[in-house]
């Protein structure tokens, strides 16, 4: 049914402006004022801004992990991702080396099958580069569309790729118009400094933090930065927390890099303070980079205002405190790492990004979603409020007060990390492809609904055909 969206205000990337939307087929139709038709639901979006869908580059759900699979799959992740704001996820697929990577895609797209409320896509992760992989590269970007791969420098033993497969990816990422991203930590370091502290009987989840200092995670994205650069290739740094990597992106792109990086919420509002709390409660707070010292904090918001960090992602990867984070009771190299953030990351970026004068409305609305899109191959489709793009729209209420708790959230973990924070704005209704999935804060949507995106390639503009969607 068509729609039109009247009396709200637009907020693209870069205008802010009062202008009715009329959808229909999915799409954007028409801009401008005093719109009407007949045959049109009318939306009364008086008094809200009318943001693009958000975006979130950086999801793990249903990821197995240290014995265990994150507790939000793609029914319950996207329907959270949905009530905060987010119309499309892009998940990292785990490979298994020796394996086909057909193989790893194709459980992720059984995992992803009739669930997913919003549209989704996924990165690729590269474990090993021989030549069996490189011949496997060019149909998974042609024929699966997923153009952006996964290179692990942390998780020694288990994901993590030594520098040969790092800068062949690159190498080749180059060639084929690929991304490369990287989880960037010192893993080899970790490994000694882990089994120091163990080996001492330091056990509490604080030394998950200790043990993966700043200086790690510096080095790390100094090192991939500088591959990249040799390479001429491209690079993407997920979850960027401390100041020595924020120093290392900026020295890049000062150099000339194509070197980008994306930071998530709970590095800017939480610190690692949270990994101290007693009981065991700092688990909760365990994931990869840890917390820092809340002095990054000041570091990570002016990296997103000057444009050294573009992206916020939520890293999503929650776990149960009782029965899944408890797995690390007397040794913190259990517990799973990751927490659950997919629903908050747009609301906390507004709260004390805009409402705090740390970024302008445009800049959230670049961060959240419209950079992203361009990054990773999705736009004009996504990402943006103009005529033609898909209907993926936020009305937002900026000056709503809540406060966040596990009680009102719709993740599938028996805590949130944010819990007692009290924000200002919130999503009230959300649409996907012109139809509800968030209807005055209720789910409204359908299971399946959402489509696989096929992604273009890096640094091209996404064609308006239909083939970009494939259910």
């Amino acid at each position: 049914m068509k729609k039109i969206i009247k009396n709200g205000t637009i907020v693209t990337a870069a205008d802010t402006y009062k202008a009715d939307i009329l959808i229909e087929n999915e799409k954007i139709a028409l801009i401008g004022q005093n719109l009407t038709d007949p045959a049109a639901e009318v939306v009364d979006a008086e008094g809200n801004y009318i943001f693009p869908g958000g975006i979130d580059p950086h999801t793990h759900l249903e990821m197995p992990f240290g014995g265990t699979v994150s507790k939000d799959d793609f029914e319950t992740g996207t329907i959270a991702a949905a009530h905060g704001g987010t119309t499309t996820v892009i998940d990292f697929c785990l490979t298994d080396k020796g394996k086909p990577l057909q193989n790893s895609i194709d459980q992720w797209h059984a995992k992803s099958k009739d669930k997913s409320v919003i549209d989704y896509s996924f990165h690729l992760m590269i474990g090993e580069m021989n030549d069996d992989v490189l011949e496997q590269l060019p149909s998974v970007i042609e024929d699966e569309g997923i153009t952006s791969f996964k290179v692990f420098m942390a998780y020694k033993n288990v994901f993590q790729a030594d520098d040969g497969t790092l800068f062949r990816t690159l190498e080749q990422a180059k060639k084929l118009g690929a991304l490369v991203m990287v989880h960037a930590e010192n893993g080899d370091v970790i490994d000694h400094l882990v089994n120091k502290a163990l080996e001492a009987g330091q056990t509490d989840p604080i030394y998950h933090a200790l043990t993966r200092p700043p200086e790690v995670e510096g080095e790390a994205t100094g090192r991939a930065a500088e591959l990249t650069g040799l390479a001429d290739s491209q690079l993407y740094v997920v979850h960027v927390t401390c100041e020595e990597a924020v120093e290392a992106i900026a020295k890049a792109r000062k150099k000339g890099y194509n070197v980008m990086g994306e930071t998530c919420p709970q590095y800017l509002v939480l610190d690692q303070s949270y990994l101290e709390k007693p009981d065991f409660e700092g688990a909760k707070y365990v994931w990869s980079p840890p917390l820092r010292e809340k002095h990054h904090q000041d570091v990570l918001w002016k990296a997103l205002k000057t444009g050294d960090l573009q992206t916020l992602g939520s890293d999503q990867c929650s776990f149960d405190f009782k029965g899944q984070k408890d797995l690390g009771k007397g040794d913190f190299t259990k517990i799973p790492n990751g927490g659950p953030i997919i629903e908050d990351r747009v609301s906390i970026l507004f709260s004390e990004g805009v409402k705090k004068g740390r970024i302008s409305l445009n800049e959230f609305v670049n961060i959240t979603s419209t950079k992203i899109a361009k990054t990773f191959g999705l736009f004009p489709q996504k990402g943006t409020i103009s005529v033609g793009a898909d209907a993926d729209i936020v009305i937002f209420d900026p000056n709503v007060e809540r406060t966040i708790s596990v009680e009102t959230s719709h993740m599938a973990a028996d805590y949130n990390p944010f819990e007692g924070m009290k924000v200002t704005g919130q999503p009230i209704s959300v649409l996907s492809r012109g139809d509800f999935v968030i209807q005055n804060k209720e789910f409204v949507g359908k299971l399946g609904k959402g489509n696989y995106l096929k992604r273009s390639r890096y640094g091209e503009l996404t064609s308006s055909k239909e083939e970009l969607y494939q259910k």
